[in-house]
């Protein structure tokens, strides 16, 4: 019996430690990402910050951490191909693998978008 509950404690402790970690690596940037935000809504411009936080959270599990591909295509240069548009369209609804992100706001779509559409 107590190999059991020993067993099984050390199964738990083993579950519990693969679902920590992850934390808040990003937390302290949020501030400094709206202000950000705020100066470049104003410009006009692209926001990178914003969108390379959207990219990071909801992208680059398929398509690599620096845009180079993995599971899903590079997009390197995927402004040569698409314009910001057509990217809020994939996005939204997908295209051939990649599934509709339906996770990702309209918002955020199309701020990853405007940021993807100067690759090329």
């Amino acid at each position: 019996m107590k190999k059991l509950l020993l067993s099984l404690f050390f199964a738990m402790l083993l579950v519990l430690g693969a679902c920590g970690g992850g934390g808040d690596e990003g937390a302290s940037d949020d501030n400094t990402s709206e202000e950000q935000t705020d100066q470049s809504s104003q410009d006009g411009a692209t926001d990178t910050t914003a969108a390379e936080g959207v990219y990071q959270n909801n992208c680059s599990s398929c398509h690599g951490g620096e845009l180079g591909g993995g599971f899903g295509p590079a997009l390197t240069e995927i402004g040569s191909k698409y314009d910001s548009a057509q990217i809020v369209d994939i996005i939204k609804n997908g295209k051939g693998q990649m599934p509709a992100q339906s996770q990702v706001s309209d918002e955020d779509a199309q701020t990853v978008a405007d940021w993807l559409a100067t690759m090329e």
